[in-house]
């Protein structure tokens, strides 16, 4: 995983955004404009009502998998090995599985091949979390959406059990949120993936984990996974 593997890349302007012009709006206006760009940023442009979530009924793959199932020691940052994950989508059932580790923040990016049926996306995710040591793969968090039904098969071929968020409760896998709202300042809503070449999108995921995160320290996502592995390799 050598940081110069592919060339960086600068993110694409996001000036096509409109400019919120606040000292010619009054405050409504000005909320709704707001409320315009950030869901532009998210790839959302309103709520999903709970009713339009399929019924548990045809959501079997939750059972013994939600994410009050998951050990505690998920819920911790010091524990390294606890994933989040989710897709970022476009036109023609293009998309990326993007990941990230809890505890350092190092990210995992995947293109998908034109098609985000659940055996596609768990093929991506196991050519990319297998790139990893055992004891990096402790567990993973998901939405509830259908593309991880056959979410079994992957932790069968690399030992780390999935576990799925409640509805609508982005913030219980923040960090992945956060890495999508990043993703998304080079690839604004609308791209079509099937159009970004493989070696474009891993030059993008080596500037995001050798950015300096506050929440680091301002150390990189790359320094910390890094270190964590080092001390492993070092311990008697």
């Amino acid at each position: 995983m050598a940081s110069n593997q592919w060339q960086t890349r600068t993110p694409r302007s996001l000036s096509s955004l409109t400019r919120i012009g606040a000292s010619h709006e009054g405050r409504g206006a000005l909320r709704h404009e707001l409320t315009v760009v950030k869901a532009l940023r998210t790839g959302r442009n309103r709520r999903t009502p709970a009713s339009r979530l399929p019924s548990r009924e045809v959501r079997p793959w939750l059972a013994g998998a939600r994410i009050t199932d998951r050990p505690a020691a998920a819920s911790d940052r010091a524990v390294p090995g606890h994933w989040e994950g989710d897709l970022v989508v476009g036109p023609g059932n293009s998309g990326l599985v993007t990941l990230v580790e809890r505890a350092t923040r190092f990210a995992l990016i995947g293109r998908l091949p034109g098609t985000r049926d659940s055996k596609t996306v768990i093929d991506i995710l196991q050519q990319q979390i297998t790139q990893l040591p055992g004891w990096l793969r402790q567990t993973l968090t998901w939405d509830q959406g259908q593309e991880m039904s056959r979410h079994r098969e992957f932790t069968v071929a690399t030992g780390c059990p999935v576990f799925f968020c409640d509805p609508h409760s982005p913030w219980q896998r923040g960090s992945n949120e956060n890495l999508n709202g990043l993703i998304r300042d080079y690839y604004p809503k609308g791209t079509d993936f099937n159009t970004i070449s493989d070696a474009e999108i891993q030059a993008v995921t080596v500037q995001l984990n050798d950015r300096p995160r506050k929440t680091l320290g301002f150390h990189t996502p790359r320094e910390k996974l890094d270190a964590l592995i080092g001390s492993v390799a070092m311990a008697p």
